[in-house]
């Protein structure tokens, strides 16, 4: 009786360092991941949040009661958040179209537009606010050809470097980026079903309203989110276009870091920054699993 249990002991005492390495596994698979999420993200925020608090006589909050506390700021906020949301709402409603357009209305070309759209996301912004100024400059193509129609001697159009000039580059800029996933939602929807609603007498808009928007929500949603989170943080454009009137978050944590060198004051800035980003991700979250989970019932 003595030797079955002899010979059961060393396979005993070998499988146990064996299930302690299986078990040892995936916590060393997740070591790299964690680390790199470390490195490229929680040091950096770590950082910007210490660097916000140095004074000149040592550490406090003085710099952000300094910062919170002016004017600009708060101008500077306002700024970001109406134009990127500005932006946004002007990428959903010229997004919606184009993806409509080039989903179901048949036309000849419309595949080179839809290549044209997908070039334009290989660009980079600065492109588009150049393009702009050679159009719709003071000394633009536009403005030239006004000037020769109707003899005026000062431009009329003088946009670019007010809010809407803004607007208007990131909505040609950002509206591939919600045209794309909405061309991919349309190209799933039954065509079945598409057939079915005008059969019944539907008119093309009843059909779009009740059958093709409603099966885009999650789509547009995706697009529209991204879309805030980019104009939000967007800096080329602002730089290039409204450079003299407009100065959003992302400017004026430019001004401050490289131009005065106020390494504080811009650390500060883009705490608030990372906090207004991270804040709206959130709540695309929240409200992207709500809307699916009840899709989903």
């Amino acid at each position: 009786m003595n030797a079955p249990a002899l010979l059961e002991n060393p396979v005993e005492r070998d499988e146990a360092p064996i299930g302690v390495r299986r078990g040892w596994r995936p916590v060393l698979w997740t070591v790299p991941p964690i680390l790199v999420v470390l490195i490229i993200a929680v040091y950096p925020i770590t950082r910007v949040l210490a660097e916000s608090t140095v004074t000149p006589s040592g550490r406090g909050s003085s710099v952000w009661t300094e910062v919170l506390a002016s004017e600009s700021f708060r101008n500077a906020l306002w700024r970001t958040i109406s134009v990127a949301v500005a932006s946004t709402a002007g990428c959903l409603l010229l997004g919606t179209f184009l993806a409509v357009v080039l989903a179901f209305v048949p036309f000849r070309g419309s595949a080179v537009v839809g290549r044209l759209i997908d070039t334009v996301l290989t660009l980079p912004s600065f492109l588009v606010t150049l393009a702009f100024a050679f159009l719709y400059g003071t000394a633009g193509a536009v403005n030239a050809l006004i000037s020769e129609l109707t003899g005026r001697e000062t431009p009329l159009l003088n946009f670019l470097t007010t809010p809407w000039g803004v607007i208007a580059a990131e909505i040609t800029f950002f509206t591939p980026f919600v045209v794309r996933p909405l061309l991919a939602a349309f190209a799933q929807l039954p065509r079945e079903q598409l057939d079915v609603a005008a059969s019944l007498g539907a008119s093309p808009w009843r059909v779009l309203r009740q059958v093709v928007l409603p099966e885009a929500w999650p789509a547009l949603a995706a697009g529209g989110s991204l879309v805030l989170l980019l104009t939000l943080n967007e800096f080329g454009i602002v730089l290039f276009t409204g450079a003299k009137g407009v100065l959003t978050l992302p400017a004026m944590i430019y001004t401050r870091g490289i131009v005065t060198f106020d390494l504080p004051g811009a650390a500060v800035l883009a705490t608030v920054q990372v906090v207004l980003s991270l804040t709206l991700y959130a709540a695309y979250r929240i409200v992207f699993a709500r809307f699916t989970s009840r899709k989903g019932h």
